[in-house]
């Protein structure tokens, strides 16, 4: 099923939570909502559900307009970050629930039903676990049975809200993994909401920045990674270092350093502002001849083969510390000690016309 979002609007009082989205999504596609919190991605996710009304703008899936069907009509599974699951209710009855719940002529009988759902508890890999109820369930069990749940009703659509949030780090990282795989071998058209860059990248075929009520960008996770469409899908991806300065013909004059600005060789002189990932930061000692940025090195965390650097500056511009990553190797080769005086230089940036921003 394809799903075409236009021109969705939402207010909440005076607070605009979507202005304006248009978004289309391919059938079999798994997307992922990512931002902050409040940028609107949830207000989306549940309009496309049926569980809020849009103020203004259509929903349609595969070109049906859905915008004022009840959400019982829209055939589309739901996932809560916090399972949602009946405590009474043991595990294969939480997963049967929507089938029992159906109108008498619809109903699948008795043996289907629990066909079905030993089928989802196999593919979900608990069918073990039929007979528990959720208090004895770990969180991702909790979060994979709420999925058999959902898959239950065979849904068109499958939508996700913050799926994995209520977990820890490692459970969600096997947990992203695993749903990846499933997806790939059910191909229902998916939409999850995340405010976690990394599962964003690491799952969903295409990523929608978003940022206060709009999107900023639509891409694979290479490519808004690569290629970030604005200085606010830059900094969200990952960490950056900020940069001020002036674009003059394509070359940026930064705080003591100068960078290529290919993008406004046009320019004759603007304010400008650039984005320096940590891995793109070369650090040197003084006396290479190459000048740089003067810092101090303030502290450093070697993980397995990287070491992180937290440089304080000691310049006439000191907009306190810049983050830099050097592989282990090459800090051990230079045996760098604390408060020690070093120099950077960034191998590559990306400028943005301050005016822009």
């Amino acid at each position: 099923m394809t799903i075409q979002i236009r021109s969705v609007s939402k207010h909440f009082g005076a607070f605009t939570a979507l202005n304006g989205v248009n978004l289309d999504v391919a059938p079999g596609e798994l997307v992922a909502l990512l931002g902050p919190s409040g940028c609107g991605k949830t207000t989306l996710l549940r309009i496309i559900a049926g569980l809020e009304s849009a103020d203004a703008g259509s929903v349609l899936f595969s070109g049906t307009d859905a915008t004022h069907l009840d959400v019982r009509e829209r055939h589309v599974g739901f996932v809560f970050q916090h399972y949602a699951l009946f405590r009474h209710m043991s595990v294969f009855e939480n997963v049967a629930f929507g089938l029992r719940v159906r109108p008498r002529s619809t109903r699948p009988s008795d043996a289907k039903i629990r066909e079905k759902v030993m089928e989802l508890l196999k593919l979900v890999q608990l069918d073990w676990l039929a007979d528990r109820f959720p208090a004895q369930l770990s969180g991702g069990q909790r979060q994979r049975i709420a999925l058999a749940r959902a898959l239950a009703v065979e849904p068109q659509v499958l939508l996700l809200d913050e799926p994995f949030g209520a977990l820890d780090a490692k459970v969600r990282k096997e947990l992203r993994r695993w749903l990846r795989r499933l997806h790939d071998e059910l191909h229902v058209t998916s939409i999850f909401v995340t405010h976690d860059q990394e599962e964003a990248l690491e799952v969903a075929d295409r990523v929608v920045l978003m940022n206060r009520g709009q999107i900023e960008q639509i891409g694979t996770p290479e490519q808004v990674w690569a290629e970030p469409a604005s200085p606010f899908v830059y900094g969200f991806l990952g960490d950056v270092n900020l940069f001020h300065g002036r674009v003059e013909h394509g070359q940026a004059h930064l705080e003591g350093i100068q960078v290529a600005a290919d993008d406004h060789a046009s320019v004759a002189s603007a304010s400008a502002v650039a984005y320096v990932r940590p891995y793109d930061l070369e650090v040197e000692r003084p006396g290479t001849g190459r000048g740089g940025i003067p810092v101090k090195l303030a502290r450093s965390l070697v993980v397995g083969p990287i070491a992180r650097l937290e440089l304080e500056r000691v310049d006439d511009a000191g907009r306190g510390i810049i983050e830099a990553q050097i592989s282990t190797d090459r800090f051990r080769e230079l045996g760098l000690q604390l408060g020690e005086p070093l120099v950077v230089n960034p191998r590559e940036a990306r400028v943005f016309l301050a005016d822009g921003i």
